[in-house]
């Protein structure tokens, strides 16, 4: 009886993307600038609110609440650091962008060191987001398989083949013009969901919203500072500065997350909505984070063992012990925040590898736009099966904190991307074009080797701040490969 409530629940919600994909394909067109830029059209305030559901994925809907029981609040120390990241972005990162009007904004790496720089950075940019994107999609696709589909004896890879068929259903045509409206509705949904979540374990809890808040502020899991413990993970000074580079790298050098803000028209108002989703993620993650306590608080009431996995802790108490109503928005919630990262990814990977590897030019020929249009569609294709591939290798692989793998791999992979990118903007530096990619390669090795070897001999745990030393190492090996490259001016 559960499993076919959620099913149902679950095939309305995707009839109402399938309507909203059909909506804008007709009204805006299909053509390869509504797909990769939606013809530079987009209200900066529709796009802001989407970017809140694009950044807070099904994985943060699960692992944030869960992550109290290990870490504390102590999260809040990095999203502390977002927002200072974000008006970094705002204020170097899309001013360039804009300048230079790129389609995908690895141009400039193009412009600025040579071709082999452009292709690495998006190669890395496609390796790093195919990787985190599936990673966070495996989440919501291993729990709809726990709730739903092991009821009907469906195996987990037709679950995960059903997931991305309906993301590809509604992308394929029009692209970024489409995921802003999907991602829209998908934000309201989930953060009506969150909402309504908290307080309905408020009122199984008996508390009033003062109840709640003295209840988090006197928990032992209320803990958000950390500065007595420089080998701890949570030190705040890492947490922190790794929360601004992060942002840095994960939104303000990644397509996926900057394409929508190049759909819009203008820059003043692109950063008005950087600087406002920005804003916003603060009080999210403190309600994430504040649920958890809340969470802990009714197990404990009511005698209910934890799973041992903290990543589990929301969907069984929301499967099992919050009644029908909070199951059914638990998993509009997860769907919703997760659906709203990955059709942005799909979308982004498509269009960097397009633009970026297949060199596709805006075209007034209509003949090759046709042609141009068929390969995108079947790059989509393509990039979908991956995922599905990836998904699965993934679950082989397991992992107790998908949010922690995630930026884990982003501290490996982005870093190359972060040298590149300061390197750039505020040094001369000219390297020599054809040897960038094995600097690129060499500092995620190198710091592999560090972190193992700190662990090793010193004791110490290597936190994001793995993403700052990465970035360290590319820019002294642009610098070293420099000789006689050296700009006479910044670009």
């Amino acid at each position: 009886m559960q499993s076919s409530y959620i099913l149902i629940v679950i095939a309305v919600y995707f009839l109402l993307l399938l309507f909203i994909s059909y909506l804008t394909s007709r009204k805006g067109g299909t053509d390869n600038d509504a797909f990769f830029r939606a013809n530079k059209s987009s209200k900066w305030y529709v796009v802001a609110f989407a970017m809140i559901g694009t950044s807070i994925s099904g994985v943060t809907f699960v692992s944030v609440p869960g992550m109290v029981r290990n870490l504390d609040m102590t999260y809040m120390q990095m999203v502390f650091g977002f927002f200072f990241g974000y008006i970094i972005i705002a204020y170097v990162l899309l001013p360039l962008y804009y300048r230079l009007n790129l389609t995908t904004i690895y141009g400039y790496l193009g412009q600025r060191y040579g071709r082999r720089s452009y292709k690495t950075g998006a190669w890395f940019f496609l390796i790093s987001k195919i990787v985190g994107a599936a990673a966070r999609l495996y989440l919501v696709a291993f729990i709809l398989q726990t709730l739903v589909f092991d009821a009907w004896g469906v195996p987990f890879v037709i679950t995960v083949v059903g997931i991305i068929l309906v993301i590809w259903l509604y992308s394929h045509k029009s692209g970024v013009r489409t995921i802003i409206w999907t991602d829209w509705i998908q934000t309201l949904l989930f953060l009506s969901a969150l909402v309504m979540i908290t307080w309905q374990v408020m009122h199984r809890l008996d508390f009033s919203i003062v109840d709640s808040v003295k209840a988090i502020s006197s928990s032992p899991h209320s803990r958000i500072f950390v500065f007595d413990d420089w080998t701890s993970t949570q030190n705040f000074f890492k947490q922190f500065f790794s929360g601004v580079f992060i942002t840095i790298v994960m939104t303000g050098l990644d397509q996926d997350q900057m394409q929508k803000n190049l759909t819009i028209k203008s820059l003043k108002d692109a950063q008005k909505n950087v600087l406002s989703y920005g804003l916003a993620f603060a009080p999210i993650n403190f309600l994430f984070l504040s649920l958890g306590v809340l969470l802990i608080f009714y197990a404990q009431q009511s005698g209910i063992m934890l799973p041992e996995v903290s990543d589990n802790i929301l969907p069984v108490l929301a499967s099992e012990h919050l009644g029908p109503t909070v199951l059914a928005v638990f998993i509009v919630g997860i769907v919703a925040a997760a659906f709203s990262s990955a059709d942005s990814a799909l979308t982004a990977l498509t269009t960097s590898y397009c633009v970026d590897i297949l060199d596709m030019k805006k075209t007034d020929d209509p003949a090759i736009e046709k042609k141009n249009i068929i390969t995108r569609r079947w790059v989509h294709l393509v990039i979908s099966a991956v995922f599905v591939l990836i998904i699965l290798l993934i679950k082989a692989i397991g992992s107790d904190s998908i949010i922690t793998a995630i930026y884990k791999l982003a501290s490996y992979t982005y870093g190359p991307l972060l040298g590149l990118y300061v390197a750039g903007l505020y040094t001369k530096v000219k390297p020599i074009d054809k040897y960038v990619p094995y600097v690129a390669i060499m500092a995620p090795v190198i710091c592999f080797v560090i972190e193992l070897s700190a662990k090793h001999f010193l004791g110490y745990q290597v936190g994001y701040e793995l993403l700052l030393l990465n970035g360290l190492l590319t820019g002294i090996g642009l610098w070293l490969l420099s000789g006689k490259n050296i700009k006479n001016k910044l670009i």
